[in-house]
């Protein structure tokens, strides 16, 4: 296999910058999804778009290189460059994820099944000529009252549309990456394919003792390593310390849990015929700690005090997906609601990652979480949904 041959272009440092950070969360939600459902065509889409990093990355130092010419200025891009390196290594360690599927590693299905009893469904379709989603905009669509799914990507030919609003067309042949729960997989697929959605058959068969502490251990390093991700960014996007040192903890706490993990494999081993069923544990361990450190990779830039150059708050404000915090006032008729109740995804398109409760943090809220005056939201999602949220929190008038 012949190295791939980059070609330079001049490129605009914060559009790379943005793409790069957009592409490398889409790739990390793609890498989990495939390995939850054991799916090659995402797992596919994960490497094709480590490629797309790649060229990224090499535009990034390339425009990096041409724009300073003195010792200040290239002082100010360090930031930059440490940002768009870790995002780079988040793509690589979801490209990791991602080869547990291609090359057949083993995960006990039991951890798969458990993972998607706790995780929205990601499914990969391709736009029919005789859709009736081709020609039609997502807003006419409407599909997540029709299906309950709703589209996070597009692929078209060589190029990605990163959270689409409801006025992008669809066109034939497009490849459409929407999330949702499961009942709606099947609805959404044959509306854009137009063939019958045929889901996979699982051969469930508990074999492994005590696995459910390994499933534990699993399921909180993949939240914790979104969680760092998303976290991150809002660090560097508010220039906030105090979300900094929540990152650090993050990879902190993350470093445990694989090395506890690692542990339980080496004496799961002893009681298994076929080690090689555990060696997708050991893979996944790594590059979910690995996207953990990437992610502090960035919050670092905030807690070393490097300058945050304009570029970096601005790549990240003027990403397809927005992250936005809001503090909920006594008067806000969201207090004393859960957020099953406020169905916040739903009416807004936003994900509250975290809360900040006086001194305390709330991480990945869940649908029984109450929401109480003072608190401080971390939310992202579309920039559309961002003044929904806003509206529903804020005080309302007296009549």
């Amino acid at each position: 296999m012949f190295p791939k041959e980059f070609r330079y272009s001049p490129r605009n440092l914060k559009d790379l910058l943005t793409e790069m950070k957009d592409t490398s969360e889409l790739m990390v939600d793609l890498a989990y999804s495939a390995m939850i459902y054991d799916d090659e065509d995402i797992a596919e889409e994960v490497l094709n778009l480590e490629d797309k990093m790649d060229t990224l990355d090499y535009h990034m130092k390339m425009a990096a290189m041409l724009t300073t010419r003195r010792v200040d200025e290239a002082e100010e891009l360090l930031g930059v460059l440490k940002v768009a390196a870790s995002s780079e290594n988040i793509a690589n360690a979801a490209g990791d994820i991602a080869k547990i599927v291609l090359m057949n590693m083993g995960i006990p299905m039991e951890l798969k099944v458990a993972l998607r009893e706790a995780e929205e469904t990601i499914v990969r379709a391709t736009v029919a000529a005789e859709s009736r989603m081709a020609g039609r905009t997502l807003g006419d669509l409407e599909l997540d009252l029709e299906t309950g799914m709703w589209v996070i990507a597009i692929r078209r030919n060589e190029d990605w549309i990163y959270d689409p609003d409801h006025e992008t067309r669809l066109r034939q042949g497009d490849v459409l990456i929407a999330r949702g729960h499961d009942e709606g997989v099947p609805l959404f697929f044959e509306m854009a394919t137009t063939r019958k959605f045929i889901p996979r058959e699982i051969e469930h068969n508990k074999i492994i003792k005590d696995l459910q502490h390994a499933v534990d251990i699993i399921v909180d390093m993949k939240n914790m390593s979104e969680l760092s991700v998303g976290l991150a960014y809002s660090a560097i996007l508010f220039d906030n310390e105090d979300i900094a040192y929540e990152v650090s903890a993050l990879e902190s706490e993350m470093d445990s849990m694989k090395y506890e993990l690692q542990h339980w494999v080496l004496e799961t081993a002893k009681h298994v015929e076929d080690v090689n069923m555990l060696r997708g544990i050991l893979h996944l361990a790594s590059a979910s700690e690995a996207i953990s450190d990437a992610a502090y990779g960035i919050a670092d830039t905030v807690l070393r005090d490097i300058e945050l150059h304009p570029i970096i708050t601005l790549a990240v404000r003027n990403s397809e997906e927005v992250i936005t915090r809001l503090q909920v006032e006594k008067c806000s008729p969201v207090v004393g609601k859960t957020f099953s109740e406020l169905k916040l995804e739903t009416e807004t398109g936003l994900h509250v990652m975290a809360i900040k409760r006086a001194e305390r943090w709330v991480y990945a809220p869940k649908g029984n979480t109450v929401v109480q005056a003072g608190d401080m939201l971390i939310a992202r999602g579309s920039r559309i949904g961002e003044g929904v949220l806003i509206e529903m929190c804020e005080c309302k008038l007296r009549q």
